[in-house]
C-alpha cells in the first residue's frame, strides 16, 4: 500500500499524581515489567513507552511521572514538561487516582487541565480490591470525568474493560483523510498498474545502551544524539531511574538509544528505587548490542568505571568508550595561563592503562552539552555494529590457523593443545570454536594470544571475542573380525 494509507498506532497516555499506581497499570497493560514499581513516591520521571495488542488492535502506551502542576522545583517541573509532551502526542488519556485516598486538590486541578485538552479522557480508579471499594469508587465522579473504571492494576481486574473502552473510542486511523470512493478506486488501479520496486528489507535495529556511573552526562548525551529533550537532565546525581529509549534513523541505519540509570556501588544504593534502577540498567545493558561507556573527562577513569566496563565486556556487548565533557579540559582552559589544555593522546593512554581489558574498544572524545564530535561517535558506532556481526568462513579460519605460530604462546606444557581446525558458529559477539586434541580449558595466555592474532588478521573492532575449546573425538571402530584358520 502507499505510505499515505498506512495506519498509525494510537497512543494512550497514563497520567496522575505521584504514587497512585500509574507504572503498575502501565506494566499490566503492556504485559511486561518495563517500568520500575515501588512504594516510594516519584519513582518514574521520564516518559516510558510500550506497546500492547488487544483483540487484534495495537495500542501504544506511555507512562509518565507523577504530576504536581504547581511545583516549581527542578525535577517536578521537568516531569510536568515530559508529561505535557506525552499529552500532546496522545490520542486518549487515562487519569489514574487512588481509591484508598480522599480526593485531593492536585487531582481536581489535573482533571480540569486534562479536560481542556479536548481529548477522550478516562478515569481509572486504581487499587479497588473489594466490592465495597468498587462502590466507593463512584465518589470520584465529582471530577467530572464520565468514563470511570474501577481497576486493580496489581491484580489485573478491570483493565480489560478499560482497554476495550479506549480502543472503542480511539481506533487506528489513516494518516491522511481517505479520498472519495471513485478517486480511491482510480488511484488503486493506477497504483496496481505501476511497476513496483522490490521491497527492501527493514534495516536491522542496533540497540545502544548508554552506561556509566551517575552524573557523567548520559542523559545529555542521549538528548544530543537524538536531537530531542527525551530525558530529564539535571545536576542532581541519579536523576534517571527508568531506562529511557529513543529510536533514530541515520544514513539508512536504525539505532535505538537506551539511557540507563547511573550504576552505583552496592553499598551506595539505599532507596529501593535506586537498587531496582541499577538492576534494570544491567538488564537493559545485557539486551543491547553496543554499550557506550561514558566517562567524565574531569574525573578520569575510576574503579567504578572499570567495574561498569567489566559488566559490558563479560556480557559480550560491543563497547565504545566515550570521554564526555572534553571541552572542560580544552576550550575552557584556553584563556587560563596556569592550566594548559589537556593533551588528547596522553589522556587516551591513561584511559587505556586503566581499562586494559577494553583494549579493543575505540575511544571518542565528545562534549554532549555542546554537541561536539558527535559525528565521530556515529562513525564509530556504525563500524562497531558492523564488526559485531562479521562472520569469517571456516576456509578462511583454517588458512589463518596454518599461518599462526602457536609456539610463541607462553603456555604451560600440560595445557598445550594441538589445533586441528577452527570455525565461527556465531556472531554478536563473534564466537570461535577450536577443535583440538585435548578436552581442557584453554589457558588464559593462550586464549589472549589467539584473540590478538584474530584481531590482527580480521579486525573485530570494538567487540569482545569468545573462544571455546572442543576436543575432536576419535571415531570408534567396531571389534576386529577374527580370521578363520584353515
Amino acid at each position: 500500500m502507499p505510505e499515505a494509507l498506512k495506519l498509525r498506532i494510537p497512543t494512550l497516555a497514563i497520567v496522575g499524581r505521584p504514587n497512585v499506581g500509574k507504572s503498575t497499570l502501565f506494566n499490566r497493560l503492556i504485559g511486561a515489567r518495563r517500568a520500575i514499581v515501588g512504594d516510594e513516591p516519584g519513582i518514574t520521571r521520564d516518559r516510558i513507552y510500550g506497546e500492547t495488542t488487544w483483540q487484534g488492535q495495537r495500542l501504544r502506551v506511555v507512562d509518565t511521572g507523577g504530576i504536581i502542576p504547581n511545583d516549581k522545583q527542578l525535577i517536578p517541573a521537568e516531569i510536568f514538561r515530559q508529561a505535557r509532551v506525552a499529552l500532546e502526542e496522545a490520542a486518549a488519556i487515562v487519569l489514574v487516582v487512588d481509591a484508598r485516598t480522599e480526593l485531593a486538590a492536585p487531582d481536581m486541578e489535573l482533571a480540569r487541565l486534562l479536560q481542556r485538552t479536548g481529548k477522550p479522557l478516562f478515569l481509572a480508579v486504581n487499587k479497588v480490591d473489594s466490592t465495597k471499594q468498587e462502590a466507593e469508587a463512584e465518589n470520584f465522579r465529582t471530577l467530572g470525568i464520565h468514563r470511570l473504571f474501577p481497576v486493580s492494576a496489581e491484580h489485573g481486574t478491570g483493565t480489560a474493560e478499560l482497554l476495550e473502552a479506549v480502543l472503542h473510542v480511539v481506533s487506528p486511523r489513516p494518516e491522511q483523510p481517505e479520498p472519495p470512493a471513485e478517486e480511491a478506486e482510480a488511484a488503486e488501479a493506477d497504483f496496481a498498474e505501476e511497476p513496483q520496486p522490490p521491497e527492501e528489507p527493514e534495516p536491522r535495529e542496533t540497540k545502544v545502551a548508554i552506561i556509566g556511573h551517575p552524573n557523567v552526562g548520559k542523559s545529555t548525551l542521549l538528548n544530543a544524539l537524538t536531537g530531542t529533550s527525551r530525558a530529564i537532565v539535571s545536576p542532581i546525581a541519579g536523576t534517571t531511574r527508568d531506562a529511557v529509549d529513543e529510536i533514530l534513523e541515520k544514513d539508512g541505519k536504525q539505532y535505538r538509544f537506551i539511557d540507563t540509570a547511573g550504576i552505583r556501588r552496592k553499598g551506595k544504593t539505599h532507596l529501593m528505587a535506586e537498587k531496582l534502577s541499577v538492576v534494570m540498567a544491567r538488564k537493559h545493558l545485557e539486551a543491547a548490542d553496543v554499550a557506550l561507556l561514558v566517562i567524565d573527562a574531569t574525573e578520569g577513569v575510576n574503579a567504578l568505571d572499570a567495574t561498569i566496563g567489566g559488566y559490558a565486556h563479560e556480557s559480550g556487548r560491543s563497547v565504545i568508550i566515550v570521554v564526555n565533557k572534553w571541552d572542560l579540559l580544552t576550550t575552557a582552559r584556553s584563556g587560563d595561563g596556569d592550566r594548559p589544555p589537556a593533551d588528547r593522546q596522553i589522556y587516551e593512554n591513561q584511559v587505556r592503562r586503566a581499562l586494559k581489558f577494553l583494549d579493543y574498544a575505540p575511544i571518542v572524545f565528545v562534549s554532549a552539552s555542546e554537541g561536539k564530535n558527535l559525528d565521530r561517535l556515529f562513525e564509530s558506532l556504525e563500524v562497531v555494529a558492523a564488526e559485531r556481526r562479521k562472520r569469517i568462513s571456516t576456509a578462511q579460519m583454517n588458512r589463518f590457523i596454518e599461518s599462526v605460530d602457536f609456539e610463541r604462546a607462553a603456555v604451560p606444557y600440560r595445557q598445550k593443545v594441538r589445533v586441528f581446525y577452527m570455525t565461527q558458529p556465531q556472531v554478536a559477539p563473534p564466537t570461535f570454536i577450536l577443535f583440538t586434541d585435548k578436552d581442557v580449558k584453554l589457558h588464559f595466555s593462550y586464549e589472549r594470544f589467539l584473540e590478538n592474532q584474530i584481531r590482527k588478521a580480521f579486525g573485530f573492532i570494538g567487540t569482545p571475542i569468545w573462544i571455546k575449546n572442543r576436543a575432536r573425538r576419535k571415531v570408534e571402530l567396531g571389534p576386529k573380525k577374527e580370521k578363520k584358520r584353515r
